[in-house]
């Protein structure tokens, strides 16, 4: 999960993907439009298992952060397996499944009922399996070349598991995210 990271230790340029997203807890594919906004924000980078003339197959490692105001905060890791295919005009089509660990946190005040009476209770958060599916239209800005700054729209939905156990035992969400892709290119010796 984590060999991407190795890649900053390396010559080659070194993608780097950050988008901003609306989370909504909604069933998968019922809506692309997600209101109201609960805000998050997601960072990582990727490598490359095969490319070939239009697709490449490649790995995701990524942070991610959402505030929904009504339910929960969340922190998370994930990684996708993802397929791109890349047209000669800059378009890009991108599938990927995920998988990651989420821990979330209540937004609103947690009351446990204690000694006949309520009492507040610490909240240590929850501990979440994460699933996803991913499909992701984007635009490379210089159509021929491989480390080109990228601009996407994903549409992504996730379940997390286990929810509130003998009740909801799964809770579905879709995220849509609006982001950009970038590489850095690390020093060398002739342009440090």
């Amino acid at each position: 999960m984590f060999v991407p990271l190795v890649l900053f230790g390396q010559k080659k340029p070194v993608p780097v993907n950050v988008s901003l997203f609306s989370e909504m807890t909604a069933i998968p594919f019922t809506r692309f439009i997600v209101t109201p906004v609960h805000p998050g924000i997601q960072a990582g980078t990727e490598f490359n298992y095969t490319v070939k003339n239009h697709g490449r197959l490649f790995q995701t490692a990524n942070l991610s952060y959402f505030y929904h105001s009504d339910l929960c905060q969340g922190i998370g890791i994930t990684t996708e397996l993802g397929y791109e295919y890349r047209s000669n005009c800059g378009l890009a089509l991108e599938s990927l499944l995920g998988l990651g660990y989420l821990h979330t946190f209540a937004t609103v005040k947690e009351f446990a009922f204690k000694d006949g009476k309520y009492e507040r209770r610490t909240d240590l958060g929850n501990a979440r399996l994460v699933p996803s599916l991913s499909l992701d239209l984007g635009y490379y800005f210089r159509k021929s070349d491989d480390t080109s700054p990228k601009a996407f729209l994903r549409y992504q939905v996730w379940a997390e598991y286990p929810y509130s156990p003998g009740f909801i035992p799964v809770m579905t969400h879709i995220n849509l995210h609006a982001g950009v892709k970038v590489f850095i290119h690390p020093k060398t010796k002739n342009n440090e």
